[in-house]
C-alpha cells in the first residue's frame, strides 16, 4: 500500500534510519540534507549517516547493558543504521565499532538505491510548509541557524543552542543510605511532595574543603572553537562556582541550612550535596547545583569522594556543550508529533536523547509513527518495558520539572540506561538472596529478557525463549 509522501529534514542517523523505516512500509519519502550545499563545523563530508565523533556505537551486551539491548531491539525492527553497522565493523572488543566512512557510505548507497526515497541536497530554512503533510525534522545538535529559530519561534521554547550545562544523574539503589537521609530543606512539603524528597549526603569541614580543591585541581573540558555560544549564567558549572571562593558552594547549591542528619543529629553537617528525583520511576536522581565541565573519569572521581557516593553508578556524566534540543516533554505527544501542529514530528538528538544509537532509534520509531499515519494505521507505541519504550518515554513524559526552579529548564539530554525501565520482578535464584554485583546483572538480565520478549510482540515476530 503506497501513500503520499513523507518529507524527513536532515540524514543524519535519525533521518536516515527514518527515510528507511517509511519506506519499508511502502511510503514515499523525499529527504532534504543541506550538506554538501551547505556544511556544517563538525562534517567532513556530504553522505549520510556520516559520524563526526567516535566511531564506537558501544556495548553491543544485549543480556547486561542498555545500549546493547537496543542494538537487538533495533535489528528486530529492521534497522538500516544497525545491517550497515553490523557489515562495517571494526574489532572493538564487546562494543559495535565501525569503518566511519564504509559505514556513512553504505547507508547513503542503500538510500539512494531505494525507489521509494528521494534525496534533495538543500537547506530547508523554515519549519516543513503545510502542504507537505506528513513531515520529520531529524537536523541534530547542529541544527542551522534558520531553522532552529523558526523552531524557537514556532514553540515559544526557550534558546536551542547554547552550551548547555548538565548534572550527573546516580542510580539510586548505588547510594549508601547508611550514609544519606531523605529530607527536604527545613522540611517543606512542596507540590506533589512529602518533606523527604532529597537525598543528602553529608560533608564535614575537612572532606568540604578537600573537595573544593579537588573540583578546582580537576581536568576540564576544553571547548572547540566554533563553540563561542556561553553558557547559562544561571546555570554555572560547579567548578567555576568553587573558583570564585572557598565558601561559595556552601552558601549556593552546597549550602547545610535547613536540613539535620537522620543518622547523627546531634552533628550539624558543614556541606551537604543533594539529589533529586529524576525520572517518574524514582529509579533516578540527579545531583542538584554539580552542571560541569570536568573530564568524565575526574567527575567519577571527585563526585565518589562524595560521602555515601562512594560507589555510586552514573547514569549521565555530566557535561557542557552546544547543543540544539527542544524542551520534548512539554512539547511533543508521545507519537513524538508536535502538540500544536499535528503532522509535524521531531527525531533523533533535537528530542533530547544522546548518542548515535539512541538517535537512530528515534528515527527508526517516528519513520515508522509517520508510515502509518500516512496509510491511516493506527500509531502502535513501544511498551515502556522495551529499551524503544524506556528511551521515548524518557523524551515525551518520563522526566520530572523542578517546583522549586521556575522557569529553568530541567529536562536534559540523556543515553539509553535501565534507570528508565520499569522495575521488574527479580528471578529467584534456588531460594538463595541475590547479593551485590550477582542481584545487579541478574536484575539487568530479567530486565533484557522482558525487553526482547515485548518487543517482539510489539513488531508481531515470534518470542524467542530468552535466558533470565
Amino acid at each position: 500500500m503506497t501513500a503520499g509522501e513523507i518529507h524527513i529534514i536532515g540524514g543524519g542517523l535519525a533521518g536516515s534510519e527514518a527515510a528507511w523505516q517509511a519506506a519499508a512500509a511502502g511510503v514515499p519519502v523525499i529527504l532534504h540534507e543541506m550538506r554538501p550545499q551547505r556544511g556544517t563545523e563538525a562534517h567532513k563530508t556530504g553522505a549520510l549517516a556520516e559520524l563526526v565523533c567516535s566511531n564506537s556505537f558501544r556495548s553491543d551486551d544485549a543480556e547486561a547493558n542498555a545500549v546493547g539491548l537496543l542494538h537487538a531491539e533495533m535489528r528486530l525492527a529492521g534497522s538500516l543504521v544497525m545491517a550497515c553497522g553490523d557489515a562495517h565493523q571494526v574489532p572493538a572488543g564487546g562494543a559495535l565499532a565501525v569503518d566511519r566512512e564504509g559505514f556513512s557510505e553504505a547507508v547513503t548507497a542503500r538510500l539512494e538505491a531505494h525507489p521509494l526515497i528521494t534525496i534533495r541536497r538543500e537547506e530547508v530554512a523554515g519549519l516543513p510548509p503545510a502542504d507537505w503533510g506528513q513531515a520529520i525534522i531529524a537536523t541534530g545538535p547542529l541544527t542551522a541557524p534558520a531553522l532552529a529559530e523558526a523552531i524557537r519561534t514556532a514553540t515559544g521554547a526557550d534558546s536551542l543552542a547554547f552550551f548547555d550545562a548538565i548534572a550527573p544523574i546516580v542510580h539510586v539503589d548505588t547510594i549508601d543510605m547508611n550514609v544519606c537521609w531523605f529530607q527536604s530543606r527545613y522540611d517543606k512539603i512542596g507540590p506533589g511532595g512529602t518533606g523527604k524528597d532529597y537525598i543528602n549526603c553529608p560533608m564535614d569541614r575537612a572532606r568540604y574543603e578537600a573537595f573544593v580543591e579537588a573540583l578546582n585541581q580537576g581536568g576540564k573540558t576544553e571547548f572547540k572553537q566554533w563553540e563561542g555560544t556561553p553558557y547559562f549564567d544561571g546555570c554555572l558549572p560547579i567548578e567555576i562556582m568553587a573558583e570564585r571562593g572557598a565558601e561559595t558552594l556552601r552558601h549556593g547549591p552546597m549550602k547545610p541550612m535547613g536540613l539535620t542528619n537522620a543518622h547523627d543529629p546531634a552533628t550539624k553537617p558543614y556541606a551537604v550535596v543533594q539529589l533529586r528525583q529524576d525520572n517518574a520511576l524514582g529509579t533516578l536522581y540527579n545531583m542538584v547545583g554539580f552542571q560541569t565541565k570536568l573530564k568524565h573519569a575526574e567527575q567519577v572521581r571527585i563526585f565518589r569522594s562524595i560521602p555515601g557516593l562512594e560507589n555510586a553508578e552514573f547514569a549521565r556524566l555530566g557535561g557542557l556543550h552546544r547543543n540544539t534540543y527542544i524542551n520534548s516533554p512539554a512539547l511533543l505527544d508521545s507519537s513524538l508529533q508536535l502538540k500544536s501542529r499535528p503532522g509535524l514530528r521531531f527525531a533523533g538528538q533535537i528530542t533530547g536523547c544522546e548518542g548515535y544509537v539512541e538517535s537512530a532509534a528515534i528515527g527508526l520509531l517516528a519513520g515508522r509513527f509517520a508510515a502509518a499515519e500516512r496509510q491511516a494505521r493506527p500509531v502502535s507505541l513501544p511498551p515502556a518495558t522495551t529499551a524503544f519504550g524506556a528511551l521515548l518515554t524518557h523524551i515525551t513524559g518520563g522526566h520530572i520539572i523542578a517546583d522549586d526552579e521556575p522557569g529553568k529548564r530541567s529536562f536534559q539530554p540523556m543515553n539509553v540506561n535501565f534507570g528508565l525501565f520499569p522495575p521488574v520482578e527479580m528471578p529467584k535464584a534456588d531460594g538463595r538472596r541475590l547479593r551485590g554485583k550477582e542481584k545487579t546483572l541478574a536484575r539487568k538480565r530479567a530486565i533484557t529478557s522482558r525487553a526482547l520478549a515485548d518487543c517482539r510482540d510489539w513488531l508481531g515476530l515470534q518470542r524467542k525463549a530468552q535466558a533470565a
